[in-house]
Order: C-alpha cells, then sequence, then structure tokens
C-alpha cells in the first residue's frame, strides 16, 4: 500500500490553482458516478481524461495484485497525460465514487494558450511527483513507516513546509469544488423535473 495521504495529489494542485482555474475546470469537466467493483481506467487500455477523485474508495491494480488504494482528492491518470502511453495499471470502485473527468484534449489546449495556468499545473504535477518518488525511494530503503526513530529524516508521507503553507487554501478549494458541483448537480437535477 501506499504511504501518500489521500489528500495530498488534489492539494499539490489546488495549492496552485486559483478559483477561476478552478472554474475552467469544473465547467469543461463532468461528473462520473461508479458503482462498487466498476473500472474506472483499465490497464493497457490507452484514456483520454484526468480524473480527480471526488468521494468513495478506489483500489489500484497491477496484473493480480493490489499496489495501493486511493481516496477522495486524488488525481488519476497524470502519468498517461504526461507520457501519452497506456495506465501501467487498472483503478475499480471499491464503493459508490464519483469522479470529475476532465478531457486531456481540452486540458492540453489550455496549457498551450494559457501559460500561467501551465506553469501552476505543471508544477504542482512536478512536486507531486517528486513527492511520489521520495516517498518510494524512502520505502525501498527502510522497509515501512515505523522505520526509524531519526526525527531529521523525513517521513514517508510527510507534506512538504511550502505546502503545509497553503494546505487550509487548498482544503477550502476543494471543498468550494465539491459545492459548485453538487450546485450544479441540483440545478440539472431542478431543470429535469421541470421538462418531465
Amino acid at each position: 500500500m501506499t504511504g501518500d495521504d489521500p489528500m495530498r495529489k488534489v492539494l499539490y494542485l489546488l495549492s496552485e490553482l486559483d478559483e477561476e482555474q478552478l472554474d475552467w475546470m469544473i465547467d469543461v469537466g463532468t461528473q462520473e458516478w461508479l458503482n462498487p467493483g466498476q473500472v474506472l481506467v483499465q490497464e493497457g487500455q490507452r484514456i483520454s481524461v484526468l480524473y480527480l477523485t471526488l468521494t468513495g474508495r478506489f483500489e489500484v491494480r497491477t496484473r493480480e495484485r493490489v499496489v495501493a488504494e486511493l481516496g477522495a482528492g486524488e488525481i488519476i491518470g497524470e502519468l498517461s497525460f504526461l507520457d501519452s502511453r497506456p495506465p501501467a495499471a487498472t483503478v475499480n470502485a471499491l464503493e459508490h465514487v464519483s469522479v470529475l473527468s476532465i478531457p486531456t484534449a481540452r486540458l492540453s489546449s489550455k496549457l498551450k494558450t494559457d501559460h500561467v495556468f501551465g506553469s501552476k499545473f505543471y508544477r504542482a504535477l512536478g512536486v507531486m511527483l517528486a513527492h511520489r518518488l521520495r516517498d518510494t525511494t524512502l520505502l525501498q530503503a527502510y522497509g515501512s513507516v515505523e522505520r526509524r526513530m531519526d526525527s531529521d529524516v523525513e517521513e514517508v508521507g510527510e507534506f512538504s513546509p511550502e505546502l503545509l503553507e497553503s494546505l487550509s487554501l487548498a482544503g477550502a478549494r476543494f471543498e468550494s469544488l465539491m459545492q459548485k458541483l453538487d450546485g450544479e448537480k441540483a440545478r440539472a437535477v431542478g431543470s429535469g423535473a421541470k421538462n418531465s
């Protein structure tokens, strides 16, 4: 299993983006719901979206080995987005879940034309991937999270000091994202009832 905090990925992203950029992601994205056991990403099959997990728990598996469990606030598909290769793992819902799917074609276009958004987005992915590599290296070197008592050495899953400063803002932005999506869902249900 992973030592990563379940909200870490989206906090890296949301700590970089402003409200207008977050609104853009909501506008181009689609909220999707999956049932337990439903596959979100299939190993070896190309994907054309980047997912932000909103609710529920997901299992990440390579062949028959479970490698991680993810929760709300994760980004799924970032490696395939960056290197244009098919996913190296299958991700499926462990319970009723929801995600925001952002088409990678729209995201790529936005990143090419909006340089401020692009620099913030790629910085967030870079920091997130650097922390993942650092955590993996520490786990390989020491074997487990409880492996040592040296307080001068960073622990697996520990947030960087820079992220800690913007953690509450990023958490508030995630809440804002959820509220905006809930508001859109309520409007969609209301207009559907009127059209019936």
